[in-house]
């Protein structure tokens, strides 16, 4: 079973400059790593959902991709999110990704037509084929419009020796158990739904992908320290303490909520980039007060 990502992997927002984010702002980049690293997160991931990922331009992509791998410098392990709408483009990304130094890359099987099964399971095929790091399989029918079964994702991992983790973010606690159950316990799977941490936890999951840990990561770590020494009832009430904010960040947006989060904690990490709004003023004044109540 593939033990080097566990715990709290913490992702990382796209900081920008410019009053619609037209540039990017790498020295922000570099203050929200140290943060996720001074919070003791057991992982990075750049470039996912929270990351903007899909709003960046290759060269943008590349930068972000290129500093944040350089600025972790191993300290912890890293995820690289090389999600794109075509094979050659996101099987680009990998290779970049492995050369700079990740430890593993995620894929979402992003497309604009929706995708066969064996569509599916070719993308993850030639990407594995182009690349000698793991990968992490990624679930989210919200942002994807692939809704992978527990069935087709095992057929992946079954053919494509790399791809050795799942990132399960439907919500649904079934899958997990279905991927424990059906996988019998050789799959590692990660929960990506905030509100579903404690449970996902005690349902096996190896870790959990949160971009929370930007705002709370002595919160975080203390659930996942409670859950991984048995103490349940301490879990349970560090969960329920926290679970407002992250019902919070989840339903205004990633970008939105921790970018305003952030600023909030003195890293202005600028406004998401257009289409996304940043986060209002009645927002902004609803997570102060959700901060606040959490010390």
């Amino acid at each position: 079973m593939n033990t080097l990502f566990h715990g709290i992997i913490g992702y990382t927002v796209t900081p920008f400059s410019g009053r619609e984010g037209e540039s990017l702002d790498l020295a922000a980049l570099g203050q929200s790593i140290e943060r996720l690293i001074d919070g003791g997160v057991q992982a990075i991931a750049p470039l996912g959902s929270t990351g903007e990922g899909a709003y960046l331009n290759d060269r943008e992509w590349s930068q972000v991709a290129e500093f944040s791998l350089s600025h972790i410098g191993k300290r912890v392990p890293t995820i690289v999110s090389v999600s794109d709408l075509t094979t050659a483009n996101a099987i680009r990304r990998a290779r970049f990704a492995e050369e700079h130094g990740a430890d593993a890359v995620m894929v979402l099987p992003a497309a604009y037509w929706k995708l066969s099964e064996a569509e599916i399971l070719r993308h993850y095929q030639r990407i594995g084929d182009s690349i000698g790091i793991p990968i992490m399989l990624y679930n989210n029918p919200a942002t994807s419009g692939t809704d992978m079964s527990v069935q087709l994702i095992l057929r992946i991992v079954k053919a494509v020796e790399n791809v050795t983790m799942v990132k399960e973010s439907t919500g649904d606690i079934q899958r997990m158990h279905a991927l424990q159950q059906l996988g019998e316990g050789q799959v590692p799977y990660y929960n990506g739904c905030n509100p579903l941490a404690l449970e996902a936890f005690i349902a096996g999951a190896t870790g959990w992908c949160t971009a929370a840990a930007n705002l709370i990561p002595v919160l975080n770590q203390q659930l996942y320290r409670a859950v991984t020494g048995n103490d349940l009832e301490r879990a349970r009430e560090l969960f329920y303490r926290q679970l407002p904010l992250l019902d919070f960040i989840l339903k205004g947006g990633l970008p939105a909520t921790v970018k305003a989060g952030l600023k909030l904690t003195g890293i202005d990490c600028g406004v998401p980039r257009a289409p996304v709004f940043p986060l209002d003023e009645v927002g902004c004044g609803k997570l102060k007060g959700l901060l606040d109540q959490l010390g």
